[in-house]
């Protein structure tokens, strides 16, 4: 199975470069790897710089071999996520240094296995985390990363597992401890997590679910959440006249203003999560304006009130939990009940789209936007689309950039909706 798969990853590229009307790299040889020197390259998005989307490049770089502990996947698909546009503005805390490839979670074939690692095989199908460096056509990282993944789970689906369902789970079910009758509001509701967070409320008797979604989604996730609200409406009042009390758990990606009202819907003992904070991206480019008004904006949490109102209030990345904290093994169960419930038909990926490396630009524009309804995918042997391959993100050999041209609108700063 790994030998065909990777056969079929090099007659993609061979074809991509045949279109492109280019020869494979001297050094290739027959078998349509291309070589620097001794080392294989590979294709790989690379962010050369925090800002717009002008910083991406589509690449060639060394391929990795696996390390002690680590397998080596040739990628068949990886997940974009929130999260990867805020790294492509520098809008995290402690940033890496660029140049670096983006991309947090990936899947694909087994192609070779580092020294001590036990439990897999070469031409196992899997789905992994990695610490950066996911959107490439090969990846390595820890084995404790890596997880099997069921026999008609399609790598799509795979690709849009990890991240959002893990996410959602641990939230859910580790942080908020949901129950049969609690309610949830979830904000983003037609992302990949808002997503996520109603096919597993459904697992769980007489979970109420309020969701906030553009207008333009609700026809297409109205089946999924119990009650649905524009999110330009007043979702507070919205949700009190429904629910005098409250809400159990708050799962809130927002952040700004949105952390009080979460706090002020919560009823006794319940739980708000922050998980992200969008509202801080208004624009292409990092914003030091729109990153102070959330803050601004965010209520100033009083542990005395936390106390007098009974309320519980919590912060979480998987991010963090996975690669600073250790917490592979506690991330490696939840894995294994989420697949267990994927294996009883009982929660299924969403995937929006499916997109080229050469299309990384238009993907993440679209996720810029919130244009997305369930999970956006780089599909590591997709032919880009002629349109997109117009405007292809292919540098020169010292990977300078053109400037955008003067007047055009394409690139510049923008004011999205948020979900």
């Amino acid at each position: 199975m790994a030998k065909e798969g990777v056969e079929k990853a090099e007659e993609t590229e061979q074809m991509i470069e045949k279109e492109a009307g280019k020869e494979p790299a001297e050094g290739g040889g027959g078998d349509g790897s291309h070589r620097l020197g001794d080392a294989q390259e590979m294709r790989a998005v690379v962010l050369a710089g925090f800002g717009g989307l002008n910083k991406l490049r589509l690449s060639r770089k060394t391929m990795p071999e696996p390390q002690d502990g680590e397998l080596k996947i040739r990628v068949k698909a990886c997940g974009l996520n929130f999260i990867d546009l805020m790294v492509r503005q520098g809008n995290i805390d402690n940033p890496p240094k660029t140049p670096l490839v983006p991309g947090f979670e990936c899947s694909g074939i087994v192609e070779a296995l580092g020294d001590s690692v036990k439990g897999y095989e070469i031409g196992d199908r899997v789905m992994a985390f990695v610490n950066y460096n996911a959107w490439a056509e090969v990846v390595c990282t820890p084995v404790e990363f890596v997880y099997k993944i069921p026999d008609d789970m399609s790598f799509s689906e795979a690709a849009a597992f990890p991240m959002n369902f893990v996410t959602a789970y641990v939230m859910l079910f580790e942080v908020a401890n949901l129950r049969e009758g609690m309610s949830v509001l979830v904000h983003s509701a037609g992302g990949g997590v808002g997503q996520a967070v109603a096919q597993l409320c459904s697992t769980v008797p007489s979970v109420t679910v309020f969701g906030t979604a553009s207008t333009f989604k609700h026809e297409a996730i109205k089946d999924s959440v119990t009650h649905l609200f524009d999110r330009n409406a007043d979702y507070v009042q919205e949700v009190k006249r429904i629910s005098a009390e409250g809400v159990d758990i708050v799962l809130d990606c927002l952040c700004g203003d949105n952390t009080g009202k979460g706090l002020s819907l919560l009823k006794p003992l319940g739980t708000y999560i922050l998980y992200g904070s969008s509202n801080m991206v208004t624009g292409e480019t990092k914003s030091f304006f729109s990153f102070a008004k959330s803050w601004w904006q965010v209520e100033k949490v009083n542990p005395i009130k936390l106390y007098e109102e009974n309320k519980v209030i919590a912060g979480f990345s998987l991010l963090n939990l996975l690669f600073k904290q250790g917490r592979a093994g506690l991330i490696r169960g939840v894995v294994e009940k989420l697949i267990g419930l994927y294996n009883q038909k009982k929660i299924k990926p969403v995937v929006d789209s499916l997109w080229a490396l050469e299309e990384v630009k238009e993907a993440m524009q679209r996720i810029h936007d919130r244009g997305n309804i369930g999970k956006l995918i780089l599909d590591v042997e997709k032919t880009p689309t002629p349109l997109m391959a117009n405007d292809s993100t292919e540098t020169s050999e010292a990977g300078e950039e053109e400037e955008d041209h003067e007047g055009d609108s394409e690139n510049k700063e923008r004011m999205p909706f948020i979900q």
